[in-house]
């Protein structure tokens, strides 16, 4: 049985649309078509596609926000699942929150300040979600989530069930979920009290420092390369002088080289040449290769 009769099967509701762009889904703002796509409401409608994707080996890209995704101009040759509002619930429980996959990870440092909850204040200008940044192990200014998960709700090939923090195998911008394919549901962040004057003050210096040091007005993937051992990718971009390096309409942004920006009309191919350059020239310059941050999927146009 085709994919497609798999869904009608599986899912009767019609949820899933064809040739859906998946430029209007990414911060970056680039990349082409998805085959198939959907947003479900809730788990069931989730396994359901996967159940149905699994059986006619679909591929398929899970999505939250976009916002370390980067999709070639070809688009993506199977199903994009993108987990949204519907996977948003944030529930404050003393010194714990649970927060689903869809949430936005702004929406969850702001619900800890809220708490008087100390512990996730760098996390309020990073602009993934909790799925996502469970995946990767997200982190800025010196903080990670991997610390503060108490456990993780994650869906498996056999099924659901919930790993404790410590064997989620935390390190930086990695997880044990990545290694394993798993898809994080929830997870629940073990907090501190704290004084809420001194936790708001901490969101607004690291907002002020974003405001100041990073290319906000543009579209972006945030940080676009790794952290290499013992150096910082934008300094190394900066001193080999790509800052302001344009391809296209791909920049080496002027205010920190370590983002790509969109300065308007670019491409994933714009982006994947610029990316190509400023590897090579690192390389040569300081033998470091810089490894990205941001997930590369789907085909060329």
């Amino acid at each position: 049985m085709c994919f497609e009769n798999r869904l009608a099967a599986r899912c009767p509701d019609g949820s899933v649309r064809r040739d859906v762009g998946l430029d209007a889904y990414t911060t970056l703002r680039v990349g082409g078509k998805a085959d198939y796509f959907a947003e479900p409401e809730n788990e069931a409608q989730l396994c359901a596609l996967l159940t149905a994707a699994g059986e006619t080996d679909t591929p398929v890209l899970l999505m939250g926000n976009g916002s370390n995704l980067l999709v070639r101009d070809g688009g993506f040759r199977g199903l994009a699942i993108r987990l949204g509002r519907a996977f948003a619930q944030i529930h404050v429980d003393k010194e714990k929150i649970t927060a689903q996959a869809g949430a936005l990870l702004s929406q969850l440092a702001r619900a800890a300040r809220d708490a008087e909850l100390t512990g996730l204040e760098f996390a309020q200008g990073i602009p993934g979600t909790v799925g996502g940044g469970v995946y990767m192990n997200a982190g800025a200014y010196g903080g990670e989530l991997g610390p503060l998960i108490e456990k993780a709700r994650v869906l498996t090939k056999d099924g659901v069930r919930d790993v404790a923090g410590a064997e989620m195998a935390f390190s930086y911008r990695h997880s044990r979920a990545m290694e394993e394919q798993w898809i994080v549901l929830s997870a629940v962040f073990s907090l501190k009290k704290g004084d809420a004057e001194a936790i708001d003050a901490a969101m607004r210096d690291f907002a002020a420092r974003r405001k100041e040091k990073q290319p906000l007005e543009y579209p972006s993937a945030g940080s676009f390369f790794k952290r290499p051992a013992g150096y910082f990718a934008g300094k190394l971009i900066e001193d080999a002088g790509l800052k302001g390096l344009r391809i296209g309409g791909a920049q080496v942004s002027e205010k920190h080289a370590g983002f790509l920006i969109n300065r308007g009309g670019a491409t994933a191919a714009d982006f994947l040449a610029l990316k190509d350059r400023v590897q090579r020239e690192v390389y040569a310059r300081f033998g470091v290769m810089l490894e990205p941050e941001v997930r590369i999927v789907g085909e060329d146009a």
